[in-house]
């Protein structure tokens, strides 16, 4: 179940601060523990902090340190992108988010606020970040300044953007419209989109959008010259002071604020005075232009006031002054309470308050996307710590991937091979290797090495095994790291960067052995798709697995698919869909769909079913549409080794996806073996789902 929201806009303005702070409210009042988080932020001053983040954590007293509410500025993603680093982002992102998940009930996540630069690639961004995090989307959007139809299109195309990558949207927020349009513009809202995503609609709050005098000093620099205790008062007008008195009472309006020169003092006290008098409207700030401070008798006049507004000098002439206060946007800031209490009480009034309740705690996330399953990985890894041998210390790849793997604090470490070699290898590789957390064994050299070679021989002389047969494989780094394993001086080997896969695997067919419920050992892929994790088996070992063999690798597949937090959807693939098919290869998959069904019930299976009906939605709800895994399977299991093994290889060559594997199913204690054409990822990434694998044993 989903424990976050993700709050996503469909453009710049578009009053998000209401809509966070409105749902922190009714969280607040029904989750424990609520967290906050920000994947990006706008840039802010060194020593300063981030204002909403500020106005949040301060306002809800949120136990969260102001530089584990956000992930990175904007700045800095924009030279990772410009580096093509963008997995780097999303790895911090999904890192600093996590770390909130495990503290906190439920976490809301905000979006970024297209201000600034970047702002071309923010929706794609806010998309791709909803998806990793695998966490439901609120789109909000801005009526000022459109269109009926220029909102509710702005709307559907972020509604779009979303579900086109499987990201679930759970409610649209149409806010800043005219009163006397919300009807309208929720009923062509509710008929643009699924009768599933509510719809709500927040007029246009004046005193919400008006800057307060707090704002004004914060942007002009200004110098608060009296009223410091009344800097919240929000301008309703604003208006220039430049002509006679009498004639510019009558311009006056609600809550305006007064910009004229210091040396005006007749505009200066009779705004003062008018502020006043019953019969004319409310001041909320003067401000004094050309850095003109009044003189002393002046000053000492208003100082005698029973009633003194804001009043602040600037560096500045009018004219310009009036510019830069026009463009002020306003915010919402931690001290002004009235505006938080405003922006909470409006949400309350005009938003389905049951409703998405209902809907934030009982949503579901579907599926698994390629980051968020390889930080699962290495958090898992990183939980209980395994121990895992690398028999091949000879390989430069193999010395590379121990040290970042060091550098992760993910496993510990055991290297077969000769020390003095390893070391040379590091100083020519130019990497940092910390010689005092990993264990380097030369067989020949192990004090263990006679041991090894006796347990070999015990176990093996029925075949015809003398001691000194024993004694010449125990010098072999496979057949030696696999003893480790055996004997339980590791929890898991990982090996094939220079061997074949017989060579790495049967040592362990030979003593370690399969499973007490298994008859055959086999593989499966972790395909790291771009919006998708699949499992793709058996790929590496079983040239023509029987039906029975099929069904067990099926089953073995499902096992492993759960083990790692996706759940098993199982397509037994073959050149034909349902019953229509016929031939020895179809019949086989058949008759292996039918054992699994009869074995394991509870798994979800279809088969045999063609790759596209498998997971492409459209096709498989044409040809099986009654089906619970057609279009939507994680699980594919190939007839047979040719089938499989190109298959993995092309998607992989052809969509870029990563494939993590092959992990070996069916052994009573864990061994995988790498591609002799691996690389530095491959190794760590089988290296950490051995040690995964050896935390279920």
């Amino acid at each position: 179940m989903s424990k976050a929201i993700y709050i996503a806009t469909s453009d710049q303005n578009s009053g998000k601060s209401i809509i966070t702070l409105g749902l922190m409210s009714i969280l607040i009042g029904k989750t424990a523990k609520v967290g906050y988080f920000r994947p990006i932020v706008e840039d802010f001053v060194d020593g300063e902090i981030d204002n909403h983040i500020e106005t949040v954590l301060s306002h809800f007293n949120l136990d969260i340190k102001f530089e584990d509410a956000f992930a990175i500025t904007k700045s800095r993603l924009i030279k990772k992108k410009n580096k093509g680093k963008i997995g780097e982002v999303l790895d911090l992102i999904i890192e600093k988010y996590k770390r909130l998940e495990e503290r906190f009930d439920f976490v809301l996540v905000e979006g970024t606020s297209f201000t600034g630069e970047g702002t071309s690639i923010e929706l794609d961004l806010n998309v791709l970040i909803a998806k990793n995090l695998g966490i439901p989307t609120i789109i909000i959007g801005s009526g000022i300044g459109k269109t009926l139809e220029e909102l509710v299109d702005s709307l559907y195309l972020v509604y779009d953007s979303f579900k086109v990558k499987e990201v679930e949207v759970l409610s649209v927020f149409a806010n800043k419209v005219q009163p006397e349009n919300i009807e309208l513009v929720t009923k062509s809202l509710q008929k643009s989109l699924p009768s599933n995503v509510l719809i709500n609609t927040i007029p246009l709050i004046s005193s919400l959008n008006n800057p307060t005098m707090q704002e004004i000093v914060n942007v002009l620099d200004a110098k608060v010259l009296f009223g410091e205790n009344y800097l919240n008062n929000e301008i309703g007008h604003y208006s220039v002071g430049a002509m006679q008195l009498h004639n510019y009472l009558v311009h006056l309006n609600d809550n305006a604020l007064v910009i004229t020169p210091g040396d005006r003092s007749d505009i200066i006290l009779g705004a003062l005075q008018a502020n006043e008098s019953a019969n004319y409207p409310t001041i909320s700030g003067i401000i004094l232009t050309g850095n003109i401070i009044p003189e002393d008798s002046i000053l000492k006049l208003i100082e005698g006031l029973s009633a003194i507004v804001p009043i602040i000098a600037v560096d500045g002439g009018t004219y310009h002054i009036t510019n830069k206060i026009g463009s002020i946007r306003s915010e919402i800031y931690a001290n002004n309470t009235h505006k938080i209490e405003t922006s909470i009480t409006t949400f309350e009034k005009y938003v389905e308050i049951e409703a998405l309740s209902e809907r934030l705690i009982t949503f579901e996330a579907e599926g698994m996307t390629p980051k968020m399953f390889q930080y699962n990985m290495v958090k898992r890894a990183r939980q209980h710590r395994k121990h895992i041998v690398l028999p091949e210390g000879n390989d430069d790849r193999i010395i590379t991937a121990a040290s970042r793997l060091l550098d992760m604090d993910v496993v510990d470490i055991s290297i077969i091979g000769d020390k003095k070699q390893i070391e040379s290898k590091v100083v020519e590789l130019g990497i940092t290797f910390d010689f005092s957390k990993v264990t380097i064994i030369n067989p020949i050299e192990s004090e263990l090495y006679e041991d090894y070679a006796n347990t070999y021989y015990e176990l093996r002389k029925a075949k015809n095994v003398s001691i000194t047969m024993a004694r010449d494989l125990m010098e072999d780094v496979s057949y030696f790291g696999t003893m480790m394993v055996y004997k339980g001086h590791a929890d898991g080997m990982v090996s094939g960067a220079a061997h074949t896969t017989q060579h790495t695997i049967l040592p362990a067919l030979q003593f370690i052995k399969t499973k007490p419920n298994s008859s055959v050992v086999s593989s499966v892929f972790f395909m790291c798709l771009e919006d998708r994790v699949s499992v793709f088996g058996d790929c590496a070992i079983n040239p023509n697995p029987t039906a029975e063999q099929l069904a067990e690798i099926a089953i073995s597949s499902a096992e492993s698919s759960l083990a790692f937090g996706i759940e098993p959807k199982i397509a037994m693939l073959s050149y034909s869909s349902g019953s229509s098919g016929k031939g020895d290869e179809v019949d086989k998959v058949r008759t292996a769909t039918a054992i699994v069904k009869q074995k394991r019930p509870d798994l979800k299976i279809e088969g045999p079913i063609q790759y596209d009906a498998a997971v492409d939605l459209s096709v498989g709800k044409s040809k099986m549409p009654d089906s619970e895994v057609a279009g939507q399977a994680s699980v594919l299991i190939f007839p047979d080794l040719n089938t499989g093994n190109n298959t993995y290889k092309a998607v992989q060559r052809e969509t870029g996806a990563l494939a993590i594997g092959p992990m070996l199913q069916g052994l009573n204690k864990p061994v995988n073996d790498l591609s002799r054409g691996c690389t530095v990822d491959d190794i760590i990434n089988t290296v950490v789902i051995t040690a995964i694998q050896a935390q279920g044993l």
